[in-house]
């Protein structure tokens, strides 16, 4: 399929041939997954300077994200067979067809559910959010074709910086909170979309690797 193309940073493998020529790369056993779009390396050094300004040695309760490894996740399909790798390339190929790449913006930080029960820290995204809402939905669907559920909540973009770790008190969520509510972030770093990728997540005890399986180009 016109638009996608394959990278070969993962371990051992074989070839698979796709429709025009495209190929994807089909690895043994289970594979985490989900489709995202990756950060310029502008946006990721801002963010690092951003958790540098916010963390804190008192707050170990707080799980920071590493900013190499920060994505604007589309849709996460968890554990997934090798041999589908395939097939959800050819449909994410699919779903980012008559959609032309677009501008994102980074801006502006919040928590969720709120500032005084913080869970998730994380920094805005704005521009052409119609756009991405439309790529997402398009993805959403795509996959669901292929027996991934739906997504039932909303789809809200933003990046997650940190997340708060089970067991921190309330006490300790609204601190951060505070502090997360007292911070200053003016910077804004542009996003030009010019193409999804399917990613695969490797847990480690050093924290999450990250490889790129496929690349599914976006075609006015």
């Amino acid at each position: 399929m016109e638009g996608i193309e394959s990278l070969s940073r993962v371990y051992r493998s074989k070839r698979v041939k796709m429709d025009k020529g495209a190929e994807v790369l089909q690895n043994l056993g289970q594979i985490r997954s989900f489709v995202a779009i990756e950060l310029p390396e502008e946006a990721k050094k801002g963010l690092s300077r951003l958790r540098r300004e916010l963390e804190r040695d008192e707050h170990r309760f707080v799980k920071w994200v590493e900013p190499g490894g920060i994505h604007l996740t589309l849709k996460f399909l968890g554990n997934i067979p090798s041999k589908r790798v395939a097939e959800i390339t050819e449909a994410i190929g699919k779903a980012t067809q008559g959609i032309s790449p677009f501008h994102l913006e980074i801006s502006g930080i919040g928590a969720f559910p709120s500032a005084k029960q913080v869970r998730v820290f994380w920094v805005g995204v704005g521009g052409e959010v119609d756009k991405l809402s439309r790529l997402q939905q398009n993805v959403d669907s795509a996959l669901a074709a292929l027996g991934f559920a739906k997504e039932e909540r909303p789809f809200v973009p933003h990046l997650t910086l940190a997340r708060i770790r089970e067991g921190a008190s309330p006490l300790e969520r609204r601190s951060f909170g505070e502090l997360v509510g007292s911070a200053i972030f003016e910077d804004k770093y542009s996003i030009e979309v010019k193409a999804v990728r399917l990613m695969r997540s490797q847990l480690t005890p050093a924290g999450a690797v990250y490889t790129c399986l496929s690349v599914a180009k976006l075609s006015r």
